[in-house]
């Protein structure tokens, strides 16, 4: 067998003999993709002291990331497809190094902005990369199975990240957790191209860059208009992205609708299959992710946790992940997709639901019964509903099919950091207010409303001042914790309701077993007379 992969995918007359360790390397690629991510939350504190972030300049730093990221993914996607998927997920990883030596090095805000930029672009390559090769290295019976091990993987990265984040924390500086990433990058780039074998799409034709340019800007758009709308108003700048994005969606839907070769055939999403698999990604990861963004923030400036230590108390949440991807190996192809996927987004709901008795005194112990429910919903749902929308698309559009996955999983997880995010600054905002509103200078008001930990720090200076004391900096520093905890619980009875009311449209939208298996026979005769054409 020779030392690196050489044939490629499509001139295999048996499944690949090395796929295992192939899937090994996706999953690697995917685990640095998503804990970018996740190792920011534990670090945002050391970041925010050290550049003097403001609460828009640390939301930015972590959405810089995210709008590229989500923006991209459809077009790099079929650009993967039309050249070579191995390659598009080599380029990727390069990429991801070179912005996080960027944010490694750097002392700027700014920088660090783009250097968070240049990683999103990296990972808009690497994420679809990783799902295309899967899906075509893995024949049809295998690809469940390798499908569940990519999706436990995103759920691993959740806890993965702080844990890794809060080790380098204990000693080093944050730039630590951007050059963690680079090891792992390079072991993946090695890895892809001893095991990861070639493959593109045959007879894919002309890329659709129209398309794909419509689907930058409206996606692009309504991201952007999601940060910046909810947290910082909406002034000029987020009703026009808002304006745009629609307008961009409907020149996107017309125009894929008349072109031969669309980018994204949108006529899929009259296919309930691949709709409701599509809405269940986005309101579920809407949900999750939301939670977990602020139920951190919890443990570490309520109940004084460092970054290592919250980072070990997410490690319940890993291993529900995975116990779900075992329960769902196992049940998802006896009870099919809606009964699975419904029953992991009800579990989902109840997780949130449950972070509505959080208050003051609570104790971590509150918070890991939403932890396990939330991760074994995660292993539960997400490798059947990413199953059946890669499924949906033929062999030479897999790169796209791993876009509109990913797409609906980023913009998910960025609505429900943008939108909860939003409503838990604002309901912690007045809570503080009504308890020590007229007891504060303006200036110091202002510092302790705009972040829990802002008004950490007033407490703190409220102590060291002689005419305070630590008496009035106790009083100030309990209503800071007591108008936290009462953000999460009034956010978390929103996000609990929006996922409910999700829940019951992906019910309704998925199709039963029988009907399921009529409309996946019918997609299999299609794509078989596309690839006959």
């Amino acid at each position: 067998m020779p030392l690196f992969a050489k044939t490629p995918v499509e001139k295999m007359t048996e499944p690949y003999a090395r796929r295992w360790w192939a899937l090994l390397v996706l999953c690697l690629s995917l685990l640095i993709v998503v804990m970018a991510n996740t190792s920011l939350i534990v670090a945002a504190p050391d970041m925010t002291r050290d550049l003097g972030l403001s609460s828009s300049d640390l939301q930015w730093v972590i959405d810089g990331y995210t709008v590229p990221y989500a923006a991209l993914m459809l077009v790099l996607g079929a650009i993967g497809d039309k050249y070579s998927r191995r390659g598009a997920l080599v380029l990727g990883l390069l990429i991801f190094v070179g912005g996080s030596v960027m944010g490694g090095l750097v002392d700027e805000t700014s920088l660090v902005i783009v250097a968070r930029a240049v990683m999103g672009v990296g990972a808009a390559v690497v994420m679809p990369a990783t799902l295309s090769l899967l899906v075509a290295i893995f024949p049809r019976a295998e690809r469940a199975k390798a499908i569940t091990a990519w999706s436990a993987t995103s759920g691993l990265a959740i806890a993965a990240g702080p844990l890794a984040a809060g080790w380098l924390l204990e000693n080093h500086a944050w730039g630590s957790t951007f050059l963690m990433n680079v090891p792992v990058a390079v072991l993946g780039v090695v890895g892809a191209l001893l095991l990861v074998p070639p493959s593109k799409a045959e007879g894919m034709g002309r890329i659709d860059y129209v398309g794909g340019l419509l689907s930058i800007i409206s996606v692009g758009s309504l991201v952007y208009a999601t940060i910046e709308g909810p947290h910082f108003g909406w002034g000029v700048g987020p009703i026009t992205a808002a304006v745009v994005a629609g307008a961009g969606l409907s020149a996107f839907v017309a125009w894929e609708l008349r072109h031969p070769n669309p980018m994204l055939n949108v006529r899929k999403f009259t296919e309930r299959s691949f709709s409701g698999s599509m809405l269940a990604v986005l309101f579920f990861f809407f949900g999750t992710f939301g939670s977990i963004y602020y139920s951190t923030q919890f443990l570490q400036f309520v109940l004084g946790y460092n970054a290592l230590e919250t980072g070990i108390r997410l490690l319940p949440l890993a291993g529900a992940v995975f116990v779900g991807a075992a329960v769902t190996g196992r049940i998802a192809p006896k009870l099919g997709v809606k009964l699975v996927v419904g029953a992991g987004m009800v579990i989902g709901t109840v997780g949130v639901l449950l972070l509505t008795r959080i208050e003051s005194g609570s104790t971590y112990t509150d918070f890991l019964a939403p932890l396990l429910l939330l991760g074994f919903a995660i292993g539960l749902s997400l490798s059947p509903a990413t199953d059946t929308i890669m499924g949906s698309f033929p062999e030479s559009e897999l790169g796209v099919g791993g876009g509109a996955n990913d797409t609906a999983l980023e913009l998910g997880c960025a609505l429900g950091i943008a939108i909860l995010g939003s409503l838990l600054a604002t309901s912690y905002k007045d809570k503080l207010t009504d308890l020590v509103g007229g007891h504060l200078p303006a200036g110091a008001l202002d510092t302790a409303k705009d972040s829990v930990g802002g008004g950490i720090a007033v407490a703190e200076q409220v102590a060291k001042n002689p005419q305070g004391g630590a008496e009035q900096a106790q009083t100030l520093l309990g209503a800071v914790h007591e108008s936290f905890a009462h953000a999460i619980a009034h956010t978390s009875l929103v996000g609990g309701i929006i996922m409910a009311v999700g829940t019951l449209i992906v019910i309704a939208v998925l199709p039963g077993r029988e009907h399921g298996a009529e409309e996946a026979a019918r997609t299999t005769k299609e794509r078989t007379e596309t690839v006959d054409a």
